[in-house]
C-alpha cells in the first residue's frame, strides 16, 4: 500500500465531527449549575487524529453545519494534524453530545444528532469524493456514521466498495449505538461491509452480544470472518485484544496506563492508529501493537481528542510490551489500573 500512499491520501475517514460537551459529574446527578466542558470528538475526528499522529497524510471526509461551531471544530481537526479541506458544508446545525466518563470506561451519553449537518451524508458526497477514495491507502468509517440516516448509510456503503474495488484498505469498526439504530439494521449494514474489510475492529461483549449473538471473543471473531472480514479486532474488557488473521487467533495485553482519566475515544485511536500503521508499511503485528499502545495513552485525556499521543511516545511503549502476545494463551487477570479499550 506504499506505492498506493504516494498518489494520495495514505487515511480517509469518513463520518461526523461532533460538538462534545463534557460534563463534571454523572448525567443523573447534572444540576443547575453543573460545570461541563467544550471540545471536539465523534469517532470520525478520534480516527482521524490518531492516524496523522502515527504519521499518515490524513484527511477527513465529513459534512458540518453552517452554525457557528463550524469555525473551530474545523479548526481544531486542522491543529491535528487532519486535512479539512474536502469537508462538505450543509445549512444544518453540527450534531453534539453530552457526556460523562471515568477511567474505567462507564460512560452515559445523550446525543443531538436528529436532522444534523453530519446526517445529511449521501451517495452525491461519495461521487464527489471518488478520486481521493480510488486512490487513498486506506478508508476509515463505522457503524455510527451508517446509523445516522438513510443517506449515511448508503454512503457508507459506497466508500467501502470504492475503496474495496481500487485495492485499498478498509477498516471499519459496528460502533453499535442502540440510541442511534436497531439491531437488525446494524447487523444488515455489518454483513454488507464485512467483505470488504481489511480490519475489522469490534468489542466484545458489547458489540458482538448485540451483534453477533455472543459474549465469547473467539467466537465473535470467528463469525465476524465467516461474514467476510479478513482480519478481526476484538476488544475484550480491560487489559486484552484478540487478533485473528485467519491463521491464528492470539490476546494482546494491553499496557496499563497508571494514570487514567477518561476512556472515551480509545477504541478509535486504536482504529486510527492501527489503519495508518498498515498503510505505511508495519506488519500486522506491530500495526496492532502500535494501536493498542496508542489507545492506553490516550486514556490520560478528557474526551475523544483530549490525548492523542505522539508516534515516538506510542513507538516506545509498543516496544516496551513487544513480545507479550501469547498464542492461544488464557486472558490475562484483570488489572486494576488497566483501562479498556472501548468504542466511542
Amino acid at each position: 500500500m506504499t506505492g498506493r500512499a504516494a498518489t494520495g491520501y495514505d487515511v480517509l475517514v469518513l463520518g461526523e465531527v461532533l460538538v462534545e460537551i463534557h460534563a463534571g459529574t454523572a448525567l443523573r446527578e447534572a444540576a443547575d449549575g453543573t460545570a461541563a466542558r467544550l471540545s471536539y470528538s465523534g469517532d470520525a475526528l478520534n480516527a482521524a487524529a490518531a492516524a496523522a499522529a502515527a504519521g499518515a497524510r490524513t484527511a477527513l471526509l465529513a459534512v458540518v453545519g453552517d452554525d457557528e461551531l463550524s469555525v473551530p471544530l474545523l479548526r481544531r481537526a486542522a491543529e491535528l494534524g487532519v486535512d479539512v479541506s474536502h469537508v462538505r458544508r450543509a445549512p444544518r446545525p453540527n450534531g453534539a453530545y453530552l457526556l460523562s466518563a471515568d477511567p474505567d470506561g462507564d460512560r452515559a451519553f445523550v446525543y443531538w444528532r436528529t436532522r444534523s449537518a453530519g446526517s445529511t451524508l449521501a451517495p452525491r458526497h461519495i461521487a464527489s469524493w471518488a478520486a481521493l477514495l480510488n486512490r487513498c491507502g486506506a478508508l476509515v468509517t463505522s457503524g455510527i456514521t451508517g446509523a445516522l440516516s438513510p443517506s449515511s448509510r448508503a454512503a457508507v456503503l459506497a466508500a467501502a466498495r470504492l475503496v474495496h474495488r481500487a485495492g485499498g484498505h478498509v477498516t471499519y469498526d459496528p460502533n453499535f449505538r442502540p440510541r442511534l439504530t436497531g439491531r437488525a439494521e446494524a447487523r444488515d449494514l455489518l454483513a454488507r461491509i464485512a467483505p470488504l474489510t481489511a480490519l475489522l475492529k469490534t468489542s466484545c461483549p458489547a458489540d458482538a452480544q448485540a451483534l453477533l449473538d455472543t459474549a465469547d471473543p473467539r467466537t465473535a471473531a470467528t463469525r465476524l470472518r465467516a461474514l467476510g472480514a479478513r482480519t478481526v479486532a476484538v476488544t475484550a474488557g480491560a487489559g486484552r485484544l484478540l487478533l485473528d488473521d485467519g491463521t491464528r487467533a492470539v490476546h494482546h495485553p494491553v499496557p496499563v496506563n497508571s494514570a487514567p482519566v477518561d476512556a472515551t475515544g480509545a477504541g478509535d485511536c486504536f482504529a486510527g492508529t492501527a489503519t495508518a500503521r498498515l498503510v505505511l508499511g508495519d506488519t500486522l503485528e506491530d500495526a496492532v501493537a502500535h494501536g493498542i499502545a496508542a489507545a492506553s495513552l490516550s486514556v490520560s485525556g478528557r474526551g475523544g481528542t483530549g490525548r492523542i499521543p505522539a508516534f515516538t511516545e506510542t513507538a516506545a511503549l509498543a516496544a516496551a510490551h513487544r513480545g507479550t502476545a501469547a498464542e492461544g494463551a488464557a486472558p490475562p487477570p484483570r488489572a486494576e489500573a488497566a483501562p479498556p479499550v472501548p468504542d466511542r
